[in-house]
């Protein structure tokens, strides 16, 4: 039976006061290793609080004289991740989650910017170290009979006792990349005092209470795994559930080891739970939610169809400049509102005006999406704390006094809001402007597709054209009459949405947080390995050599740098 009121009254300021209250309970509080020989192993929040008092204690000793408190973390989702986010926040400390897919260079410019004296890491990934120049960096390597060592002197520390600098509301808890398209990623800092409430707010929306258990199985060195998963269970006194990175194979197999009945998703994760072949016990579980972002109205619709889980779409970046919040009567695609204190707005970027409401015509489709479609921009009140160490990116954000998201919206006439892709996801087709994430939801729902993306390729003479990525179903093939079809039927298609470029992968270019990989499939175009299908007054047709080459030939010998330099 689940209790029926969680304990929100009196809520901590700081996630160190979140951490403190663990200690001497000894409800379950951590578990992992449900793939293991051995099953899983549960640690109480007492045991969880102790370890992270312990790695709070040795920091303050480790860290030298005047340096910044910051702890790089380059691990997997094993408990020594949470006990590190624990420590940093008991100690005033803060974490920099270093993305293991980042190589060479890049890895060593994430630890070297944030300014890490101190990084965590684990023998699995101690390749990614080997020739790297990191002046000035401790490696502790977890796991390994050295570390505890260096532990062991600290095991009799409590919550408390060691800081490095006293931690409140406004210390650094998080220096969390975002996972930008261009350019070098930039490091949001975020203060113990906007975590916790944000954790208290999930807890209190999602009615989180200590009989569920929070499944984080995306990766913790992202804001999604830590903001929208680990912190309204610590809120809430609920245990999470660990897993060392995403299977979809795994998932339901997970689930039930675990008990979990909550999860989050970034990305297409949804769409690989979907693509796993359907099992006789796809409701057998006690999942009753999942949060998170870019799943789509037709997957998510599917999702509650197979699993029985309900998944809620929400928008809030890890900057907190912006958050849009789902309310009884949020229509279908649509997000929600603006959220308390938020004054949000479509704005025109060219302009700076404000973008006049969605139409929907009698079937849908919408009709003005040329003139609706703009940056999300937030006029009121911004929780944005700044980049660490990057005030030109910080100047973009706020300029003119407002934050700007960086991301497409529109609005409809009762002030609902609708996702529509990156700024930098926009197309220009004949003059009208489009939203990749308009179309990939019309495309999401041909039978045979387990995962779209749409991007702009150039056009030969002036603007872009549309291509999109398919990712087929097992057993399916590219039926090209069959998707002609498709798209003929589909009442919110617009006349200039159809792609003109068709690709067929095995498989998502994906990002280690299962965004998908656009910088890559723009960059590639049509000039790919994988079977190419171009529209002709004929339909679909295979882009062959002689195709490709008139093709190249149109752009002109500088237009043909261009495309293949992209």
């Amino acid at each position: 039976m689940r209790t029926t009121t969680a304990p929100h009254a009196g809520a901590p300021d700081t996630v160190a006061e979140l951490i403190a209250r663990q200690w001497g309970d000894h409800r379950p509080g951590l578990k992992h290793g449900a793939d293991g020989p051995t099953g899983a192993t549960v640690l109480s929040r007492h045991r969880t609080a102790a370890a992270s008092a312990a790695r709070a204690a040795l920091l303050a000793d480790l860290l030298p004289p005047g340096a910044e408190p910051h702890v790089g973390v380059l691990l997997d989702n094993t408990p020594e991740f949470p006990f590190w986010l624990g420590a940093a926040a008991l100690a005033g400390a803060a974490v920099a989650g270093i993305n293991p897919t980042r190589r060479g260079p890049e890895l060593a410019r994430d630890i070297l910017h944030t300014d890490c004296r101190i990084l965590v890491t684990e023998p699995v990934h101690l390749p990614l170290l080997r020739g790297l120049d990191l002046p000035g960096v401790r490696i502790l390597v977890t796991g390994t009979e050295e570390y505890e060592a260096l532990l062991a002197p600290y095991a009799a520390a409590k919550p408390g006792g060691a800081t490095v600098r006293p931690p409140g509301p406004g210390s650094r808890l998080l220096l969390y990349f975002t996972s930008g398209s261009t350019g070098a990623p930039k490091a949001a800092i975020c203060s113990q005092g906007r975590l916790a409430a944000a954790g208290h707010s999930l807890a209190r929306s999602f009615s989180v209470t200590p009989d569920d258990v929070h499944y984080i199985c995306m990766p913790l060195f992202h804001g999604n795994a830590v903001i929208a998963d680990w912190l309204p269970a610590l809120c809430a006194g609920a245990p999470v559930a660990l897993r060392r990175r995403f299977s979809a194979s795994a998932f339901l197999d997970d689930v039930r080891a675990y008990g979990a009945t909550y999860f989050t998703y970034v990305g297409r994760a949804v769409q690989y739970l979907l693509a796993t072949e359907p099992r006789p016990d796809d409701r057998a579980h006690a999942l009753r939610l999942g949060f998170g972002t870019e799943a789509g109205a037709v997957d998510a619709a599917r999702f509650a169809e197979r699993f029985g889980v309900r998944l809620v779409e929400g928008y809030g970046a890890t900057e907190g400049g912006a958050s849009v919040q789902r309310v009884p009567g949020t229509p279908p695609g649509a997000l929600g509102r603006a959220g308390a204190g938020d004054d949000l707005a479509v704005i025109d970027p060219e302009t700076g005006r404000e973008c006049p409401a969605a139409v929907f015509d009698a079937r849908g489709r919408l009709l003005n999406g040329d003139e609706a479609i703009g940056e999300l921009v937030n006029r009121g009140r911004s929780l944005f704390e700044g980049y660490w160490r990057n005030p030109d990116a910080e100047a973009a954000r706020t300029r003119d006094g407002w934050y700007w998201t960086g991301d497409l919206f529109f609005r409809d006439p009762e002030g609902f809001l609708y996702f529509a892709g990156r700024t930098d996801d926009r197309l220009r087709v004949d003059s009208e402007n489009l939203a990749a994430a308009v179309i990939e939801n019309v495309l999401a729902r041909w039978e045979a597709v387990a995962a779209v993306a749409v991007y702009a390729v150039p056009d030969e003479v002036a603007g872009d054209q549309v291509m999109a990525a398919l990712a087929l179903r097992e057993g399916a093939s590219f039926d090209p009459e069959a998707f002609t079809a498709f798209l003929a039927a589909q009442p919110d298609l617009g006349t200039k949405m159809a792609p003109r470029y068709v690709r067929i992968l095995d498989a998502m270019p994906v990002t280690a947080t299962n965004k998908v990989h656009r910088v890559a499939l723009r960059r590639a175009g049509f000039t790919c390995p994988d079977p190419v299908w171009h529209r002709t007054p004929a339909g679909y047709r295979p882009l062959g050599p002689e195709d490709l080459a008139a093709l190249l030939a149109a752009y002109g010998a500088q237009g043909r740098q261009n495309l293949l330099t992209r």
